[in-house]
């Protein structure tokens, strides 16, 4: 694979990243229900940790050669997540993340492929810390759903 193929995918994951995190503080703001408080307190833990993410993605972006990606616009051309909508349900909520976390799995999948193709450790670490993350932050929403 080449550099900017690598690139391309590192851009897809920072907007998958970026629309997660803000459907995730939606939630957080909006969720209701039997189960506020520890889905009030889960979301705030994940949207948190994305909103570092989403900063160490963007700087590995320029490290590698490019300009990183900043407009809404640019992200709704990149990402397949939905927006959030306030109005779901709270067990909705839930499983839509859930969803939502395999499919920045699945762009860090397509960067971590790159990466190994042009032997790039630093990305490749990258790659695998941020899947252990959504990996456990899709076990704990899955084992959310009432």
């Amino acid at each position: 694979m080449s550099k900017e193929t690598l690139i391309q995918n590192l851009k897809t994951l920072l907007a998958d990243s970026y629309a997660l995190y803000l459907k995730t503080h939606n939630y957080h703001w909006n969720v209701t229900g039997p189960n506020f408080k520890s889905l009030h307190d889960l979301f705030e833990i994940q949207y948190t940790d994305l909103a570092l993410a989403v900063d160490d993605i963007a700087e590995r972006i320029r490290t590698v050669g490019a300009k990183a990606p900043g407009a809404f616009s640019k992200y709704a051309e990149l990402t397949s997540i939905a927006e959030g909508d306030e109005e779901t349900k709270a067990n909705d909520m839930v499983k839509d993340l859930a969803s939502d976390q395999d499919k920045v799995i699945k762009s860090l999948n397509a960067v971590l492929k790159a990466a190994q193709d042009l032997g790039d450790e630093a990305t490749i670490g990258l790659a695998v810390d941020r899947i252990t993350v959504h990996e456990k932050n899709q076990w704990m929403l899955q084992s959310s759903v009432a």
